[in-house]
């Protein structure tokens, strides 16, 4: 596996890897409503710009094997990891800890004190065993419809 930085040119495969992760490994633990709202297939052109503009600003990395994209992950200069997904066939296998690792390194080098994220359902554990906490459990609303996620914090600790 190979951790990159991200290019312009991933990310029709990266929305296409949302999408289809969602859809399959989130679906354990929200209805079928609540993915298409958070995870619709109409608009995907307005995806695609918006999520090529915050990628370009955040520190994003891609997580590639075999030149296939089969994860990716950003946050803010400020410290919020906005997206962290890993290919719905290609989980359980390190590649959101290594994505992780690197943005927690990167996280400490630009001198941040902590990482804060939304986490999903299905990631809080994730983040738990990284040494997130939570700090509250939230109810959003994406187009009408409600998901329940947890707002989560790391302090990060410098060797």
């Amino acid at each position: 596996m190979k951790i990159r930085a991200f290019q312009s040119s991933d990310i029709n495969q990266m929305v296409s890897l949302f999408y289809e992760t969602v859809h399959a490994v989130n679906a354990r633990d929200y209805t079928t409503e609540q993915l298409n709202a958070w995870a619709p297939k109409e608009k995907m052109d307005a995806k695609l710009k918006r999520w090529n503009d915050s990628f370009g600003r955040n520190i994003a990395y891609i997580a590639e094997i075999q030149r296939e994209i089969v994860g990716f992950g950003d946050m803010t200069h400020n410290g919020f990891l906005d997206r962290l997904f890993t290919h719905k066939d290609f989980q359980g296998q390190g590649i959101a800890t290594a994505l992780m690792n690197r943005l927690e390194s990167e996280a400490k080098l630009i001198g941040l004190k902590e990482i804060e994220t939304e986490a999903s359902i299905t990631a809080k554990a994730f983040f738990e065993q990284r040494g997130y906490q939570i700090i509250e459990s939230q109810t959003v609303e994406l187009k009408g419809i409600t998901l329940v996620n947890f707002n989560m914090c790391k302090r990060l600790g410098f060797e």
